[in-house]
């Protein structure tokens, strides 16, 4: 039961890490894409492309730390 318990927990704050990681980085970006895009319009295309993969990955990291959380919580190899 304590294994669990602790599994659970653990799982909580990986959510949590993931979510406010997540949220760190997309505001960094977001506010260094209006700071390019501000001091060079002319490169506002190229600035947005770079920013929406540098986002997908941001999400992809994000995501990958939820799979692991999913793989602890219903397939929990601590368990015997």
């Amino acid at each position: 039961m304590t294994i669990e318990a602790m599994t659970l927990l653990t799982a909580a704050i990986i959510f949590g890490i993931c979510g406010a990681g997540t949220a760190v980085a997309f505001g960094n970006l977001g506010g260094k894409l209006i700071e390019g895009s501000a001091r060079q319009p002319e490169l506002a295309p190229m600035l947005q492309t770079q920013f929406f993969l540098v986002a997908a990955f941001v999400d992809v990291i994000s995501i990958i730390g939820v799979g692991i959380v999913f793989l602890f919580i219903f397939a929990n190899p601590f368990i015997g």
